[in-house]
């Protein structure tokens, strides 16, 4: 059966002495991984549209479960996120969370656009990279099932909380005076909150529209990245690998 679809390659990996093993978030057929003979071969035409962070056109060959390259064509390359290390460091970060909760063979429009626009936005400079960063984290989390409650104070009910905390594991907020002191959370503040919330309800064209000063941004980063972290009850490499780019 072949199929011609669109995919983002959200890894590659080197496969004998000319080819690469790809896995790919496709609309129609969610998670995949697939086989590009050749596609490191000097001069191959699929060279550009099979390597990592590449959006392209693909045509498919599947074999007893197994698909198969037969020709591509890159869509985005996404340029400048390649001649950017922090930026591309990031967009990796962000490529490891799309596999990470995307599923095998579920067609999956929604996470696929919010890693495009996600990588769009990161590579045209549209935003401030931690602001992209946990606008992409949130949605990823509400998109895997883990929306968190952010309408009033868990304990007390009270719509805007006074000192406001993230608890990371039950998903909720507090005030932090009816937080439970056993309960691991993170602080945030009013604007931080209202990003928070701005994320989890926005339409997906406007996800990105907002602002943050300095502060309120690094708690908002912090309550994104902890809050997914949590939920998904692992680390990722490639996030270390970008802190270290960003701190030297």
């Amino acid at each position: 059966m072949y199929i011609t679809t669109t995919g983002l390659v959200l890894r590659e990996t080197p496969y004998k002495d000319s080819s690469r093993i790809l896995t790919v978030l496709t609309p129609s057929e969610g998670k995949i991984t697939v086989s590009a003979k050749g596609a490191k071969r000097k001069g191959s035409k699929t060279a550009a549209a099979t390597q990592l962070l590449a959006f392209s056109e693909m045509t498919l060959y599947n074999s007893r479960g197994r698909w198969l390259l037969t020709d591509a064509r890159s869509l985005e390359l996404f340029d400048g996120l390649r001649d950017d290390l922090e930026k591309l460091s990031l967009a990796s970060y962000f490529a490891e969370v799309l596999e990470a909760v995307s599923n095998e063979d579920i067609a999956d429009k929604e996470l696929l656009s919010l890693g495009l626009n996600s990588l769009f936005a990161l590579s045209e400079g549209q935003k401030q990279p931690d602001l992209i960063k946990s606008v992409f984290e949130l949605r990823a989390m509400c998109h895997a099932g883990f929306t968190p409650l952010l309408d009033g104070c868990a304990v007390c009910g009270v719509t805007e909380p006074q000192e406001p905390v993230l608890c990371i594991t039950e998903g909720v907020i507090a005030c932090a005076k009816c937080a439970d002191p056993r309960t691991d959370k993170v602080p945030l503040c009013a604007g931080s909150l209202a990003a928070m919330r701005h994320i989890v309800h926005a339409d997906p064209k406007k996800i990105f529209s907002f602002t943050l000063a300095s502060g309120a941004m690094k708690r908002l980063s912090r309550a994104t990245e902890e809050y997914m972290k949590a939920q998904l009850e692992r680390d990722f490499k490639t996030l270390s690998f970008y802190y270290s780019i960003k701190n030297t």
